[in-house]
């Protein structure tokens, strides 16, 4: 889109204070998710549940200046507002407007399931044919539809978009929005019937969807068939029909049959016959799979063409995930949504797999107006047919039948009941199907089953790191701001997953070294204010682009990235924040460089929001006086500088340790990064906080060496004596340093340290567990936590904590832990 205020207000009818001139090019209603600002308007949704109004200040000072609301809030001034009625039918008339201005081919997809994977797949075979825009993820609501549809743009020819409804009489307003010239019905299913009186009436509302289209491509069943052809009476329609699925009456089907994997499938489209190579064969595949084959039909496509558009298909991962377990399990993760037809899928898709014996997680079906009792029955007549071995139902009605299931059954109230009783993880050698209502959250269940999917984890806990940096915060006063440094994927432990409890914490700033990470953060939906401490030249249309507020600490970068914020066209003071020399000698403006910055920084449209130094030794007791020394220096200059510019900055100097050991000069914000991972070199202050980061593995295999006997390549290691050796999984490729092994470095088991022997492999290493008693195969293995500590380890690697978090490899697994 690309409108002034004044178009906007012309064709939704609404108010205008402020600016008519401005430009909008996009809306955004999350203010989470606020990427960029420039021509960016923010719409304050006001719905049942919640008004977006709360939002606005919080918008605000994230640089956006368009405001589209209900209320007019003028206390917030040099603010441009879009005052309508009502916030959910202005943006249903620009989004009418806009699609109707624009001369794309377009695609409606709606029904019960099937409508997102059917939209990823038509992008994927199109989208290189046609510049194609889409839905994003399952924007198909009231609200999501129109947002969709105000992404196209001049250069998009054709446009894919999912509309779903779930009460009556909510299509004829999404069709007046969009009337798609191709439509495509999926198959409808029970989810959302509670709000029907019947399949017909629900059928029938989203049937209205296509009134106008030129063609349909329906799934076939038979009621749908039925009323398709009744909907669409050749008298009062001039829409084509082109129905698909299994069953043969339809126009698009399978002739061949399925289970036969000696051949390939044949396909009948109207009256020719084609065959293609699919490998997946449970019936919603190919059923999804007959639907893209006739839209592509309609786009001319030859076969040999949809062959290869097919065989090029990415996976959607949605529903049916398969992961491998624990204890030689699969999990299948269907817990996307529950009907009857959605577990015919699920059952169906075990056949799939070769075990022998599977057992079944089930929750609650929610939302269907039906006898409970009848429900259940044809329930349990479906799970009866698999012959489970083990069934795990959860959830107050369903618990009321479970006599009618004949594999052994339990009955839970939640979720919780069911990971507390601790059957799934004792459950060997099965696949594990989990299927359930969202309401029970019983994808937890997945990330129990799937914990030691790789046996060596990197384990942190989020509690630890939390009183970690309260413990620090009690050292200040309740004034001072807390930046944490989460640069380097937060010293190795994951930079979004801890910027994201940071955040939902109220920190009050993140600091990152390098654009790329925060602009990860910012997409991700990270929306605290994000320092780059080392913004690169290339890199600083990005940093404005993502609303990243750049460290200055030489006139170079000061002069090169206010040409690249003239250039963007952003019109409001730029934050920015201006680093200090004061000893450390590695960036920053010196005192006899002071005077010209403050020249240049009054003459150009920035804001300092920071002035800052970094402490080189306040870890080190020994460089007390060269740390005061630098603490000195920043007082003057810093306070030099404020009076040349004419307004306050926040300042900042410390660092963790400049926390526990400066705390006099902790100024407005202090910095945390090692320290809220538990982490101090004094022992005092070290008892006082929690370690977050434990490094773990389990036990492969022991083995007894003899006398004389060697381990390891080079044979490094030889027996004087018979040995137990244990092998465990983790090498050098994890992060473990070559240098600690031949005894140097040791791991802990049942509390006690088990010295490193032989060389340190790739993907394993050998310790021996001779003097350790009780140790057998599958035992947790401490790398590093609180036996050896974290600092131990560092030791042994001859390094700093730092470096042992930073090196550890991305193929460890990551799990995070609130206790």
């Amino acid at each position: 889109m690309n409108y002034t205020i004044k178009q906007i207000a012309e064709i939704t009818n609404a108010k205008v204070i402020g600016d008519k001139n401005l430009i909008i090019k996009n809306i955004a209603f999350d203010s989470r998710i606020i990427y960029s600002t420039r021509d960016t308007a923010f719409i304050a949704i006001n719905t049942n549940k919640n008004s977006g109004e709360k939002f606005i200040d919080s918008v605000i000072d994230r640089g956006i200046n368009i405001i589209i609301s209900e209320h007019h809030y003028p206390q917030f001034e040099n603010i441009n507002w879009i005052i309508v009625k009502n916030s959910v039918e202005f943006l249903q008339k620009l989004a009418q407007y806009h699609f109707e201005s624009s001369h794309l081919q377009s695609i409606g997809i709606t029904g019960s399931n099937g409508k997102t994977i059917l939209k990823e797949w038509l992008y994927q075979c199109l989208w290189n044919e046609f510049p194609t825009v889409k839905s994003p993820k399952s924007f198909n609501s009231q609200i999501g539809l129109p947002l969709s549809l105000l992404q196209i743009n001049d250069s998009h020819e054709l446009g894919i978009f999912e509309v779903g409804i779930s009460m009556p009489n909510e299509m004829e307003k999404l069709e007046n929005i969009f009337h798609p010239k191709i439509g495509l019905l999926t198959h409808i299913g029970t989810a959302h019937l509670a709000n029907f009186q019947s399949e017909e009436e629900l059928i029938l509302e989203k049937l209205k969807l296509f009134k106008d289209s030129d063609t349909l491509f329906f799934n076939g069943t038979e009621q749908v068939y039925n009323l398709v052809y009744k909907t669409y009476s050749p008298k009062y329609s001039k829409t084509t029909l082109i129905s698909y699925g299994l069953d043969h009456v339809n126009n698009i089907s399978i002739i061949s049959d399925i289970r036969d994997r000696n051949q390939d499938i044949k396909i009948k489209y109207f009256h020719e016959e084609f065959s293609l190579k699919i490998n997946q064969r449970d019936e919603v595949t190919l059923t999804n799979v007959l639907a893209l084959i006739g839209i592509l039909k309609n786009f001319e496509f030859s076969n040999e063409k949809i062959q290869y558009k097919i065989n090029q298909l990415r996976s959607v991962e949605m529903r049916l995930e398969s992961i491998e377990g624990i204890k030689n399990n699969i999990v299948v993760n269907d817990s996307f949504n529950l009907d009857l037809d959605s577990l015919k899928t699920a059952l169906q898709f075990l056949n799939e797999y070769q075990k022998s014996k599977k057992s079944l997680v089930l929750t609650d079906i929610l939302g269907v107006n039906s006898n409970l009792k009848e429900l259940y029955d044809e329930v349990s007549d479906l799970v009866n047919e698999q012959k489970f071995d083990s069934v795990f139902l959860i959830g107050n009605e369903i618990s009321k039948f479970s006599e009618l299931f004949k594999s052994k059954t339990y009955t839970f109230i939640n979720t919780q009941e069911l990971i507390d009783s601790k059957h799934l993880i004792e459950i060997e050698n099965q696949i594990i199907l989990l299927k359930g209502a969202r309401k029970f959250e019983i994808e937890r269940l997945k990330d129990i089953l799937e914990l030691r999917k790789h046996d060596t984890v990197l384990e942190i806990n989020l509690n630890a790191l939390l009183h970690n940096i309260n413990y620090h915060k009690s050292l200040l006063k309740p004034t001072t701001k807390m930046m944490a440094m989460v640069k380097a994927n937060s010293y190795g432990l994951g930079s979004f997953e801890i910027s994201e409890f940071l955040q939902h914490h109220h920190i009050d700033y993140l600091g990152v070294a390098f654009v790329d990470e925060g602009v990860e953060l910012r997409k991700k939906g990270i929306t605290v204010p994000i320092v780059v401490m080392n913004p690169e030249q290339h890199s600083y249309e990005t940093v404005i682009q993502y609303n990243l507020e750049p460290e200055i600490y030489s006139f170079r970068v000061l002069e090169l990235f206010y040409e690249a914020v003239q250039k963007s066209g952003y019109d409001k003071k730029y934050p920015i924040h201006i680093k200090l020399e004061t000893g450390m000698h590695r960036l920053g403006f010196k005192d006899h460089e002071l005077d010209e910055l403050s020249k240049k920084l009054n003459k150009i449209n920035v804001k300092v929001k920071s002035i800052f130094s970094h402490l080189s030794s306040s870890d080190i007791p020994s460089e007390n006086e060269f740390t005061s020394k630098q603490l000195n220096i920043f007082e003057k200059n810093s306070t030099y500088l404020i009076e040349k510019i004419g307004y306050v900055p926040i300042r900042h100097v410390l660092n963790s340790s400049g926390i526990t050991n400066y705390t006099n000069h902790q100024y407005d914000m202090v910095r945390i990064g090692i320290g809220m991972l538990g982490e101090s070199q004094y022992s005092e202050i070290k008892k006082q906080l929690q370690p977050v980061v434990s490094f773990k593995t389990v036990i492969s295999q022991i083995s007894l060496v003899e006398n004389g006997e060697s381990v390891g390549y080079s044979r490094r290691f030889k027996a004087d004596k018979p040995t137990k050796i244990a092998t465990i999984p983790v090498g050098y490729a994890d992060g473990i340093p070559r240098l600690i092994g031949n005894e140097v470095g040791s791991v802990g088991i049942n509390k006690n340290l088990a010295p490193i022997v032989g060389s340190i492999c790739m993907d394993m290493m050998m310790i021996n567990i001779n003097n350790i008693p009780n140790v057998k195969e599958g035992d947790i293995v401490t790398i590093f936590n609180a036996k050896p500590s974290l600092r131990e380890f560092a030791d042994y690697c001859k390094t700093i904590t730092y470096e042992v978090l930073t090196s550890i490899s991305p193929r460890v697994k990551r799990i995070y832990v609130k206790d």
